[in-house]
C-alpha cells in the first residue's frame, strides 16, 4: 500500500512538472492569459490536496476513532456515575440515620458515601471537559472541511 502511495505521489509530481513546462512554453509564445492560469492551477491543486488530506488521511481516521472512543467512554461513564451517585447517597443516608447508635459501621458508611460523592463530582467535571473537547474537535473539522469545499467550489467556478 505504501509503495502505491509513493508511486502515485511520484506520478502526480511528474504530471505537475509537465503541465508547468507546457504553460511556460506557452508563455514564451506570447500568450499572456496563461500566466493567470498557472497561478489558478497551482491554487486549485493545493486546494485539492488540502481537501483530500482532511477527508481521507489516516490521521483523520485515527482521530475519528479516538473521538468515537471518547464519546463511548463518556456515555458509559455517565451511566456509571448515576449508579455510583445513588450508591453514595444510600451510604450517606444509612450513616446519617444510624449515627445515634454510635456505630463504627454507620460512621464508615457516612464517610464512604461522602468520599464517593466527592469522587463523582470530580468524574462529572472530567466528563464535562472530555465532552467539550470532543465537541470542539468535531466542530473544528467540520469548519475546516466546509471552508475547503467553499474555496474549492469558488476556484472551480472561476476556472470554468
Amino acid at each position: 500500500m505504501e509503495a502505491i502511495k509513493k508511486q502515485a505521489i511520484k506520478l502526480e509530481q511528474v504530471a505537475q512538472q509537465h503541465s508547468k513546462s507546457v504553460l511556460k512554453h506557452l508563455l514564451h509564445l506570447g500568450i499572456e492569459n496563461v500566466a493567470v492560469d498557472v497561478a489558478e492551477i497551482e491554487c486549485h491543486q493545493q486546494l485539492t490536496k488540502s481537501i483530500q488530506f482532511h477527508r481521507g488521511s489516516e490521521e483523520q481516521h485515527f482521530q475519528r476513532n479516538i473521538v468515537r472512543g471518547v464519546e463511548g467512554f463518556v456515555a458509559v461513564s455517565l451511566k456509571q456515575k448515576e449508579i455510583a451517585r445513588k450508591l453514595a447517597e444510600d451510604y450517606c443516608k444509612y450513616g446519617a440515620e444510624n449515627q445515634s447508635d454510635n456505630s463504627c459501621v454507620a460512621r464508615a458508611a457516612l464517610q464512604f458515601g461522602t468520599s464517593h460523592d466527592l469522587m463523582e463530582n470530580e468524574r462529572e467535571t472530567l466528563l464535562g471537559i472530555l465532552r467539550d473537547q470532543v465537541d470542539a474537535e468535531k466542530t473544528y473539522h467540520q469548519h475546516v472541511i466546509a471552508i475547503l469545499e467553499k474555496l474549492y467550489a469558488e476556484v472551480w467556478d472561476y476556472a470554468s
